[in-house]
């Protein structure tokens, strides 16, 4: 994987995880933190198991409905 494919990947996991902190909070302040520490934010979410049950494709589908 070369640097640019890298740093696609890493862009929309970033905005995935701002996506599922907007669905659950709904608050600028902790959309703020979730940008600046997303993937403590994404591992957290995933153990928490916030993401099981399909969620991990509700969320995104949830803001183009």
């Amino acid at each position: 994987m070369n640097k640019k494919d890298s740093s696609i990947l890493y862009l929309l996991l970033g905005i995935y995880a701002l996506m599922i902190n907007w669905y659950y909070n709904h608050s600028i302040i902790l959309l703020i933190l979730c940008y600046i520490f997303w993937p403590l934010y994404l591992i957290y979410e995933l153990l928490t198991g916030h993401l099981s049950h399909g969620m991990w494709k509700h969320i995104p589908l949830s803001y183009f409905d």
